[in-house]
């Protein structure tokens, strides 16, 4: 038996989710239709909005609302450091350690020759203008530790050598209240070497 095309559409519409395979997505739509009719209307609603509503902001390129976004136009920020992270989620979590008072710059990716994103693809463009103002002494570079991350966060250090801003790279180590026999040894190793004086 065919399915009705505007079910097919839902179900190709929702496999642009992340980990979302044809299964899961006709799961999905099958559920949403069936089940909760209301939800697939606020769905659609919220989703609708977000979309009118939603830009990146002219500072720091995070998803906002407004032309810039709160933490780029608070004055309690400190706008001599610039943390520089690779999405808005990443963005959150430094947030949510309450342990960086700076200002922020989002990269929305990273350097992947190989998928063709290169350094304007990710806007290391607009962050060499952002730097560029006067105002930032240091940035903080904390891309993820993967193969394109670190990539990343070596194009960035190179891209700002000749400037007076220092450079820095969040640690990377045994994760807190982790036990050794647990770590892998890539994270050991590293760990090892980025050590400090107690």
């Amino acid at each position: 038996m065919k399915q009705p095309s505007s079910l097919e559409d839902l179900i190709d519409a929702l496999r642009c989710l992340p980990g979302v395979g044809p299964k899961a997505a006709q799961r999905m739509a099958y559920h949403l239709l069936q089940y909760d009719r209301a939800g697939a209307e606020r769905l659609g609603i919220a989703l609708g909005r977000s979309l009118q509503a939603i830009r990146r902001c002219s500072r720091c390129n995070t998803f906002t609302e407004s032309e810039i976004c709160p933490l780029c136009a608070s004055p309690k920020r400190d706008g001599a450091q610039l943390c520089v992270v690779e999405t808005p989620a990443d963005l959150l979590m430094m947030e949510q350690t309450l342990a960086y008072s700076g200002l922020y710059f989002v990269l929305m990716g990273r350097l992947s020759p190989l998928d063709g994103i290169g350094p304007r693809e990710i806007g290391l463009d607009v962050l060499q203008h952002r730097v560029d103002d006067g105002l930032v002494k240091e940035v903080i570079v904390a891309t993820n530790f993967t193969n394109e991350g670190e990539a990343t966060a070596h194009y960035i250090g190179e891209m700002l050598k000749s400037t007076n801003i220092r450079v820095s790279r969040i640690a990377r180590g045994i994760p807190v209240g982790g036990e050794l026999e647990y770590v892998d040894t890539g994270t050991l190793a590293q760990a090892l070497i980025e050590r400090r004086s107690v």
